[in-house]
């Protein structure tokens, strides 16, 4: 019999983590995956001796975000993060960090004086409205950027608008800016997760597996996580802020992270890779199951793949949703690998990089927070750009090696390794008129979930918060449990 309390439809980091919580909550799982690996973009692989990640990846919102939820309460196994360091600039003629606060805006001699003054106003205005109340989601960065500005400064904040939402300033809201430079702070309450177990007596608490990172955790993260912090946004970050803030990188890559969820999994679920589900099977407005190399029944389903691809799937979805689902905005990546022969004094830091100048990249040498992703004496390093759907791949990844050149010109003769992955690092972008879905969908059963349900941070953490969204959703259905 292919009958399963839920089944979940991919085995990226939204799925597993979905099967994960699930599965802890006494229901039997199912996880079908098209491809052959699970992970999606939580991921790594090797390539000549080096592992390389499936793009380049910062960890958001270690000490009181959803991941870190998650953990404490279904995780058996737990990740260990590094602290993930600084952000820097790099120019022709300098390396700087990237300014956190007010007072370091005001000495980023990168940009005009000018220039950085308008800044800080403008941060200053937008902090205050948000912090009394007004919402900057629809209002853009450009908007605030009042004044005849120069050409590297608009490119500077083209570029951290870019890495943040994936658009350009126009396009990037100044809420987006505000809590992706920690200035605003989303965080997950403890008694959130808490009550959701709590309120349902048929599994005790104590049946689920509660973990603290490791103490072997790099000291300064380990310290900062240990804090008690007021989740709510302050003026006083005008003076305090720190861009970094609660950020991590997970010891061995995106492979120690994906493996602290497999290894977290009972045996209650089941993954099937090379398994494609081609229809999601309804019967009056409710779930019953779905349809892969054959049918599998469940009365839950967790969709998450690109909630685009639901109406392909469900044919009774109503027309304004499928309407709706329009409305969700895609973009592309390219992260250039680079295997170096030795370790480059210009990559000397724990942290990453941006270069705002012509082809704007974020780049991170990730070996540096474990030198075993390269091979010994060795350096990798990732150089993420965003890919322009109009122009040719091939033209834009040429493109990328010319800028590492320009921006570098002493890797050209180091590089031993060469590896590009273009991918598409979230599955909405956050722009001021970008859709997302809700966690319920129009069928009863049917959940979506993934980083198109939730606009919050960035990547894995976005997922994650997608996931405690799903559990308090279901909570309310009365359909958490078994």
């Amino acid at each position: 019999m292919n009958d399963y309390d839920v089944i979940v439809v991919g085995a990226g980091i939204s799925g597993l983590l979905s099967a994960l919580a699930l599965s802890k909550h006494g229901n039997k799982v199912l996880v079908l995956e098209k491809s052959k690996f699970v992970g999606g973009n939580c991921n790594s692989y090797m390539v000549d001796g080096f592992q390389v990640d499936t793009g380049a990846h910062a960890i958001t919102h270690l000490q009181v975000g959803p991941l870190r939820r998650l953990m404490d309460n279904y995780f058996d196994y737990a990740p260990v993060f590094e602290d993930y360091g600084n952000y820097y600039v790099r120019t022709e003629n300098n390396f700087q960090k990237v300014p956190s606060n007010i007072k370091e805006f005001v000495t980023f001699d990168i940009l005009p004086r000018k220039d950085r003054i308008l800044i800080t106003q403008a941060i200053t205005k937008a902090l205050t409205l948000s912090t009394f109340g007004t919402d900057l989601s629809k209002q853009s960065v450009y908007e605030f950027m009042q004044g005849n500005l120069s050409k590297d400064t608009y490119a500077f904040i083209d570029t951290i608008c870019h890495f943040l939402s994936g658009k350009d300033m126009k396009q990037t809201s100044a809420q987006r800016i505000l809590a992706g430079s920690s200035f605003v702070r989303d965080s997950v309450p403890e008694e959130q997760l808490e009550t959701i177990i709590k309120e349902n007596e048929k599994i005790a608490v104590e049946t689920l597996p509660r973990t603290i990172l490791p103490p072997n955790m790099h000291a300064s993260l380990q310290t900062r996580l240990n804090r008690v912090s007021n989740p709510f946004t302050s003026l006083g970050r005008l003076a305090t802020n720190k861009v970094a803030y609660s950020q991590g990188y997970p010891r061995k890559g995106l492979k120690g992270l994906l493996n602290a969820v497999l290894f977290s999994l009972p045996n209650t679920v089941e993954i099937k890779t090379g398994c494609e589900v081609k229809k999601i099977l309804t019967d009056k407005g409710r779930v019953t199951g779905v349809q892969a190399d054959e049918v599998y029944n469940a009365a839950k389903v967790i969709y998450t793949g690109f909630v685009t691809e639901l109406p392909s799937m469900i044919e009774t979805l109503p027309e304004s949703y499928v309407q709706e689902l329009k409305g969700v905005v895609h973009t592309k990546s390219l992260t250039v690998w680079t295997g170096l022969d030795s370790v480059m004094k210009e990559f000397n830091y724990i942290g990453s990089e941006i270069w705002f100048k012509d082809a704007p990249y974020w780049a991170m040498p990730i070996s540096n927070y474990d030198a075993s992703l390269a091979p010994k004496g060795k350096q990798l390093v990732g150089f993420s750009f965003i890919i322009d759907s109009e122009k040719s791949e091939e033209q834009q990844i040429n493109k990328a090696y010319e800028t590492i050149y320009n921006a570098v010109p002493a890797i050209e003769d180091h590089i031993e390794m060469k590896h590009n992955q273009i991918t598409v690092p979230e599955k909405a972008a956050v722009t001021i008129d970008g859709y997302f879905a809700d966690v319920r969908t129009p069928i009863k059963g049917l959940y979506a979930a993934g980083t198109d349900t939730d606009r919050r941070s960035m990547g894995i953490t976005r997922a994650a918060y997608s996931i405690v969204e799903l559990l308090k959703k279901m909570n309310e259905d009365g359909c958490l449990y078994k």
